[in-house]
């Protein structure tokens, strides 16, 4: 994104334009235009070094409040990591500014920061309250959320409060405290108990384990985490649709609120929104709870035997990516063989293992040196100018289908109007392949491009799993002094039914 400053003395023709985009942008949110317009077309007359905005801009910083979680920021394995962190980050380059990330532990803690203006705003999966717009002010929305009533499956599953046989225990602040006051004033003298020493993930895995009865979680946070916990259920929603916007000190004036404005505006209609929230959401938003407890077993009972071979022959790319790819190819299984005859842990073409000079695909080894050099072939094939990751998800479709066909996808993606260099839009155009107005004027014809967009979105999911699973035991699958199956217990007690 190029970097610029914004709102200057005065509102030139290029302004008004960024303007009218994002005005219609909230108008799309159903919130009030004219309003929008206002405040804009306030934003053109000439500033003081006294609004919050010249004082950011003049100072180089923003300061941004968040909380530590797997969907606002954290650490990750290089560099910091979340979807709130690099929306941050991306306004922070819109306003031609060095962000300052300031991640507590606790909402408490967060509107404290933001109440004495030791930040200028918080970016923190906040929901949009009557309540809370009252206090504060708020950016405009840019996603929604619901909160869920959470047990584990297995049990009886409930659909009202009066159904709850057990404890129901929440986050100690107000995001999860004001929704359950909103539901429980349905009834009488409903309590709840609430708890500060804990965070949202860590509830989330004791209602999985069986030590917690109930807890409510955030729709987001839910759909992450049932990607390690495939057990836990979803009761009903305890609220309706929640908006999400970054809450500003209610005195800041309305400067930062019109440079936000122009930012999602941008964000919105360029597209880059939505590859954000594929980025973290794209692949979770499904869930299977068979698939899901399958690969966690596997982990246990078969990775371990191959772990070493995907270390050494996964060469510059993370071996947990090959690793996850040879699941979805065999479930580690190194006598695989499928109807069409490709076969071996990373399912080897019998054209494919000989240029590789693989002679046996069914040996383990073999077939995993032979797949880790041919994803890599297809990385370095793909496009220069296409960025990671979208790079390697492409990689991953022409390793399912074939260089060919995803180029083939690409250009009917470019036809149609969209970007074939975002992942977000060639997958929505891959499935076209099967249709013959379409395929009869590629250059290598038919192809199943639904299975190979399925195909990428299953592996995204094995992958983020085996990085949760890394960085969350000891000894990462070191798991021969525990029972098989004890697995249940750590992972996915509960029963095979599908996900309501």
């Amino acid at each position: 994104m190029k970097s610029r400053k914004v709102l200057h003395q005065q509102c030139t023709k290029s302004q008004l334009q960024h303007y009218w985009v994002a005005a219609r942008f909230m108008h799309a949110m159903k919130l009030l235009p004219l309003l929008v317009v206002l405040v804009l077309i306030a934003s053109c007359q000439p500033y003081t070094n006294t609004t919050e905005l010249a004082r950011i801009t003049n100072e180089g910083v923003l300061k941004v409040g968040s909380i530590y979680g797997r969907t606002t920021y954290f650490n990750g394995p290089v560099t910091q990591e979340g979807f709130e962190f690099e929306l941050a980050e991306g306004f922070a380059d819109f306003l031609g500014v060095k962000l300052e990330v300031y991640p507590y532990y606790s909402y408490a803690e967060l509107i404290e920061q933001l109440d004495a203006k030791r930040v200028d705003l918080l970016a923190a999966n906040i929901t949009m309250t009557s309540a809370r717009k009252q206090a504060y002010k708020f950016g405009p929305a840019y996603q929604t959320l619901n909160f869920e009533l959470v047990y584990q499956k297995g049990k009886d599953r409930p659909r009202s409060l009066k159904d709850l046989q057990g404890d129901l225990t929440i986050i100690a602040n107000d995001l999860y405290r004001e929704p359950m006051q909103d539901k429980a004033g349905e009834m009488y003298n409903f309590s709840w108990q609430e708890t500060a020493e804990k965070d949202i993930e860590e509830l989330l895995e004791m209602v999985a384990n069986g030590e917690l009865d109930y807890t409510i979680s955030d729709s987001n946070v839910l759909a992450v985490a049932r990607r390690r916990y495939p057990n836990l259920g979803i009761g009903f929603s305890i609220t309706d649709t929640l908006k999400l916007g970054w809450m500003l000190n209610k005195s800041t004036d309305d400067s930062v609120r019109a440079a936000l404005l122009e930012y999602f505006g941008y964000m919105q209609s360029s597209g880059k929104l939505a590859v954000l929230e594929d980025k973290y959401y794209g692949h979770v938003r499904t869930f299977d709870f068979v698939d899901t407890r399958a690969f966690m077993r596997a982990v246990n009972n078969k990775l371990p035997k191959y772990r070493e071979m995907f270390e050494v022959h996964a060469g510059d790319i993370d071996w947990r990516l090959i690793a996850a790819m040879a699941y979805q190819e065999s479930h580690w299984e190194p006598d695989a063989v499928s109807p069409t005859g490709v076969r071996g842990i990373m399912m080897l073409t019998r054209a494919t293992a000989s240029d590789l000079g693989v002679d046996e695909r069914t040996d383990a080894e073999q077939s995993i040196s032979g797949g880790a050099r041919y994803y890599a072939s297809l990385l370095s094939r793909v496009p220069a100018r296409i960025q990671m990751p979208d790079r390697q998800w492409m990689a991953m479709a022409a390793y399912n289908i074939g260089l060919g066909h995803l180029e083939d996808a690409r250009r009917i993606t470019q036809s149609k109007g969209y970007n074939p260099d975002l992942w977000i839009d060639v997958k929505k155009h891959l499935p076209l392949l099967r249709q013959k107005k379409y395929y009869k004027t590629t250059r290598f014809g038919y192809a199943r491009g639904n299975e190979a967009v399925n195909y990428v979105e299953n592996i995204r999911r094995y992958y983020d799993s085996l990085m949760w699973l890394e960085q969350n035991i000891d000894e990462p699958f070191d798991l021969d002094n525990v029972d098989s199956n004890d697995i249940d217990t750590i992972f996915v007690q509960g029963n095979d039914e599908q996900v309501e």
